[in-house]
């Protein structure tokens, strides 16, 4: 009987380990679909219905993983600054620094511009949410304050450790940077074949660490 029972429980745990594999997949698959949607329509515009029918779910089956709108939005914004989050660290977890720090934002540029479904995701939610009221208000605002505090974290740790020259404004220049992103994204989105805003953050980019390396002493 012992055995039996053993050998009973062994068959029913690769079960329920698959169907939660199959469940986290589905979510996953939703949160793409999600991303198009929001990118395409706003989160005023876009539909839960739509996504249901994209993702091949009832909306019932939906909303058995997302209660509501503004949760699958929610999940669907983390699920972007994970993407995002690993490029910003080293290979010991801790945040870059330095010049290291910049390059990682040019390289996230790069990236961006090979996926103009996420970039378009961002500016129009980003939009959207300059009203209070909005969803992803917080998240936009708690998202601009990271990225500005990780390019002025990196350069004050570059100014620390003598890469840049002391006297430099770190917050200044992470509000240029930031600036200088977005508004690329948005005109790259509008008119695609007169932007490469790779090369042009890129050469911004480097006409900063120009300014603000450290000299050697003569």
């Amino acid at each position: 009987m012992t055995s039996g029972d053993e050998g009973s429980s062994a068959t029913i745990r690769p079960r329920r380990g698959g169907s939660y594999a199959v469940g986290r997949a589905r979510r996953t698959r939703i949160l793409h679909i999600a991303m198009e949607e929001f990118a395409e329509n706003g989160y005023r515009g876009a539909s839960l219905a739509r996504i249901a029918e994209r993702a091949e779910l009832s909306q019932p089956g939906l909303l058995h993983h997302f209660h509501t709108k503004e949760e699958l939005l929610a999940a669907t914004l983390d699920l972007r600054d994970e993407m995002d989050a690993a490029r910003f660290t080293g290979a010991d977890g801790t945040p870059l620094t330095g010049v290291a720090a910049l390059a990682a934002l040019a390289d996230l540029v790069e990236r961006n511009q090979r996926v103009p479904g996420l970039v378009q995701l961002f500016t129009v939610l980003s939009a959207e949410a300059v009203t209070t009221d909005h969803p992803a208000h917080d998240w936009a605002r708690s998202r601009y304050r990271r990225i500005r505090a990780f390019i002025a974290d990196g350069i004050r740790a570059g100014v620390a450790s003598g890469e840049f020259r002391p006297g430099v404004d770190p917050v200044a220049h992470a509000f240029r940077l930031v600036a200088l992103m977005d508004g690329l994204q948005q005109q790259w989105l509008v008119d695609e074949d007169a932007v490469d805003m790779a090369a042009l953050f890129g050469g911004y980019l480097r006409e900063t660490l120009d300014a603000i390396r450290a000299r050697p002493v003569p």
